[in-house]
């Protein structure tokens, strides 16, 4: 069986390290190269803590794409770069997976058009633990008869964007089925301004940032005399490695632009 060649955008980053093992240790995958503005010429074992595997880091990503013949890269780098990431990759003929968040609604219609372009494939996911997949399955099912809902996301204090992209394809899954809804009293007024947090088709959205959380996501439903609260909790990066490795995997079933893990799925 042919391995699936995987590069890593943003290799030495704490995403990226876990990447890097996730796919040392993936039958079905083979590590070829690693991307990152740090530790240029350092081999990728050094990196990761283990012996040395052969493979330096890069800085240059189409130069990396190129010697290495990667067939998929997986970008956690940071929202100021992965659009140019994506850009050359898609270029390359390379399936970016993408778990960098903070894309705007623009930047996805451009991932889009360049796959159609370029008969390209692309993965943009905002989680890609599992249980996260659930979390959005399952509250998509409870908004059908609970549609008052709001969302508190908590991640570390490094995280750049906010809300978090779980939260805010949450919301837009729960607005889908349930539509956009006036809660709360039509005369609320906030005393501190954000004190209700954001807004997403009537839905607030909170945000915490501190050390100590890795990402962690509570979904509260109210109803009369009820409330149901689905919960979903990373304590370690390990969490997401699952998911990076079965898209990995499942590249070359992308067609186009594909959006969300749950895609992927059985």
């Amino acid at each position: 069986m042919n391995k699936v060649k995987v590069m890593v955008s943003g290799a030495c980053g704490r995403m990226g390290q876990e990447v890097m093992r996730a796919v040392l240790n993936d039958d079905a995958l083979e590590l070829v190269g690693a991307v990152d503005v740090k530790n240029a010429g350092t081999d990728v074992g050094t990196v990761i803590g283990k012996a040395a595997v052969g493979i330096k880091i890069g800085t240059d990503l189409v130069e990396v794409i190129k010697a290495s013949h990667a067939e998929v890269m997986v970008d956690f780098t940071s929202p100021s770069s992965v659009m140019k990431n994506i850009r050359l990759a898609l270029q390359q003929g390379v399936c970016p997976i993408v778990g960098t968040t903070g894309l705007s609604t623009q930047d996805v219609a451009e991932v889009k058009e360049l796959c159609q372009k370029l008969q390209g494939r692309a993965l943009i996911a905002p989680n890609f633990a599992i249980g996260a997949i659930l979390l959005m399955q399952m509250s998509v099912q409870a908004a059908k008869y609970l549609p008052h809902v709001e969302i508190i996301e908590l991640h570390h204090d490094q995280k750049l964007d906010a809300p978090s992209g779980t939260a805010l394809r949450t919301a837009e899954l729960i607005a889908e089925v349930r539509g956009t809804l006036r809660q709360g009293h039509p005369d609320e007024k906030e005393k501190l301004p954000g004190s209700r947090g954001g807004n997403f088709a009537g839905i607030p959205i909170h945000s915490v940032r501190l050390p100590g959380y890795v990402a962690n996501q509570e979904v509260i439903f109210g109803g009369l005399g009820q409330t149901l609260t689905i919960r979903h909790d990373s304590i370690s990066r390990e969490s997401f490695m699952p998911g990076v490795t079965l898209a990995c995997r499942k590249a070359s079933s992308i067609q186009g632009l594909m959006c969300g893990l749950e895609n992927l799925l059985d």
